[in-house]
């Protein structure tokens, strides 16, 4: 139920938001959530969610309130957990600390807990609220909101070109169209995602290794250790099996997921790749999309950064199954003849077009990044 906040209410709950945001490339699968305790206008204690198995933000600011949390107010951007999973239940320790009042930015999306969490604490005596700053919190958690409620990972797909749309020239030179700023920012996007979807081709073409480097990652660097720093799975689909073991891709030791349709002409691959065979979608020699998605979401990948070249992002992006669209825009003009940003047989007139929202468009070096949604 919403209720009319008070001006200290958002104050001390956008400072929950940022404390939140703080575990925007650690909490996976987990979602990112922040608090803050309040008591006669003060606040008394404040923690993040930093890691899954680790203390909730609530533990976190409780044990930095103590005695104080008596009677307080816990401004918390998710709806307390009210069930035992790796770690006791936040809605209880609340109770026990005695704090009077819960204000929640959001409830919980998994339908099988949502509204249980304020309810334990309302029976016990304590006031709750929630929506507060709803849209900013559900933002910072939208793949969770979607894996919750929708059985898919939120999927956003980057992509590069020059300013007229071309993403190499003829004899397939592209490196560098964009920025090392830009290349630094797309670290940060790789940092933020579950898993990353790559195609055989850019594996085989660009020699690339698709992992985060911690080196790479700016001013996240004074906010995070390099071992806080969890690696994406890499996923990457090779449906006509051309990948051998000595590529740079499977030199870096962190978890990759194989897709294939059949198993024929197999490896022995190292400890840390998983071979997965998927159904080929119907009339084609491609691998179902829709299926490798609901996959990955069924092994609690929140958010998907899809990293490939143009037939397989266009593909995606054929099929309905793309949420978000990040472009960096070179300054450059590559002319006619070079390669073009995605390729969508099916997309034969206007009407059939993809329509999208500008959700953002900033400069990144000399670089523009356009973020736009799926309409």
């Amino acid at each position: 139920m919403k209720h009319a906040f008070t001006p200290l209410d958002h104050q001390f709950m956008a400072q929950a938001i940022r404390l939140a945001e703080r575990g925007i490339y650690t909490t996976s699968p987990n979602p990112r959530v922040g608090c803050v305790i309040v008591k006669d206008g003060q606040m008394v204690g404040e923690g993040f969610h930093e890691k899954a198995g680790q203390g909730h933000a609530e533990v976190h600011a409780l044990a930095m309130a103590g005695e104080n949390a008596k009677g307080a107010t816990a401004y918390v951007t998710l709806e307390p957990c009210s069930h035992f999973g790796r770690t006791p239940p936040c809605a209880q320790a609340l109770i026990d600390a005695g704090v009077s009042k819960v204000i929640a930015a959001m409830v919980d999306p998994n339908p099988n807990v949502s509204g249980r969490g304020l309810a334990m604490l309302a029976q016990a005596g304590i006031e709750t609220q929630s929506g507060l700053l709803e849209q900013d919190a559900k933002t910072l958690n939208v793949g969770f909101i979607n894996r919750m409620t929708l059985g898919f990972p939120y999927v956003r797909c980057k992509l590069a070109a020059s300013l007229d749309g071309k993403t190499a020239m003829a004899n397939g030179e592209s490196q560098w169209i964009t920025s090392k700023a830009a290349r630094q920012d797309v670290q940060k996007l790789r940092a933020q995602s579950c898993a990353i979807i790559t195609g055989a081709d850019s594996i085989l073409i660009d020699n690339a290794r698709m992992n985060v480097r911690w080196s790479e990652l700016g001013d996240a660097q004074l906010h995070y250790r390099e071992e806080a720093i969890r690696q994406p799975v890499r996923v990457v689909i090779d449906t006509k099996n051309r990948l051998t073991p000595e590529l740079a891709f499977f030199s870096v030791e962190s978890p990759i997921l194989l897709i294939r349709t059949s198993i024929e002409n197999s490896h022995q691959w190292p400890h840390f790749v998983e071979e997965v065979i998927l159904p080929k979608a119907l009339n084609s020699e491609y691998v179902d999309l829709t299926i490798l998605l609901n996959t990955l979401a069924k092994k609690e990948y929140n958010e998907v950064l899809i990293e490939s070249g143009m037939t397989l992002a266009g593909a995606f992006i054929e099929q309905n199954l793309v949420d978000e669209l990040v472009l960096y825009q070179a300054p450059k003009l590559m002319g006619h003849d070079g390669k073009g940003l995605l390729n969508m047989p099916v997309v034969q007139t206007l009407s059939q077009a993809k329509s999208l929202n500008f959700s953002d468009i900033t400069l990144v070096g000399d670089d523009l990044k356009i973020t736009a949604k799926f309409t």
